[in-house]
């Protein structure tokens, strides 16, 4: 279920439209599991996710003048293991805010022509989630990672909710799940507790406002996702992409 945290900044308009750019058969497998799928953080291409920007990590060698050079020692080093542990704890959802079509997107996130976009919006996509599991939801707020820090004082989750300056293009609004390991002596970073993603469950029907098919896709793919939507017993409105009609002279 969704649950709010303040680390996440909130859209201006509940209403706003998100994007989910995704091949034919990873729309099949949403449609059949009636689950969003999140990725483990550490899974994704960018070695950033979840980590400190340098003023952060820089401030943690700062002397302590209460406490011994050994015990500062041994805190920078579990601070250290911890952080590289801490994305395996925690799975991503992305989706992409804009009101049209990102061009942009299609071509960074298809493999193939045959490819889909779900088209939804915030307030949708966050009464969508029925899973028991907690998930936080906002929008990703891009620093730069050299001059700029995050604040971690109150909330351990802040790292996932920046990204670097250098994918601001993808104006994400981003679903958060997370699961610690437990044990007696509290977490046990030496366990792990997602394999490579989680299905989380939503309710499809309200989710989904529009069906967008790839540009470059072949006629064809239109009427495939109707069928296959039919057979899954839905009925949502697709749109074939226009982005690569010809200009009229």
């Amino acid at each position: 279920m969704y649950e709010a945290n303040p680390i996440f900044v909130q859209p201006d308009r509940e209403d706003v439209r998100v994007w989910r750019y995704m091949d034919f058969t990873k729309f099949v497998s949403l449609i059949e599991s009636r689950c969003l799928y999140f990725t483990r953080a550490d899974k994704f291409d960018d070695p950033f996710e979840g980590s400190w920007p340098k003023i952060n990590i820089d401030a943690l060698h700062l002397p302590f003048p209460d406490i011994t050079q050994e015990t500062q020692e041994a805190y920078i080093a579990s601070m250290k293991s911890m952080n590289q542990n801490f994305p395996k704890f925690h799975a991503i959802n992305c989706w992409h805010m804009n009101e049209h079509e990102s061009a942009a997107m299609w071509k960074l996130y298809l493999k193939s022509n045959e490819g889909i976009a779900i088209q939804s919006t915030y307030r949708k996509l966050r009464e969508s989630i029925i899973d028991d599991e907690t998930i936080h939801l906002g929008v990703v707020k891009y620093i730069d990672y050299e001059k700029e820090w995050i604040d971690t004082t109150n909330n351990f989750l802040s790292p996932f909710a920046h990204k670097r300056k250098s994918f601001e293009h993808e104006r994400e609004v981003r679903a958060l799940l997370t699961k610690f390991p437990t044990s007696k002596d509290g977490i046990n970073i030496s366990q792990e507790t997602i394999a490579h993603g989680v299905k989380i469950r939503v309710n499809v029907e309200l989710l989904i406002e529009k069906i967008y098919v790839a540009p470059s896709a072949p006629g064809w793919l239109s009427g495939l996702v109707n069928s296959v939507s039919e057979r899954y017993g839905y009925k949502f409105e697709v749109v074939h992409s226009k982005l690569d009609e010809q200009p009229v002279f």
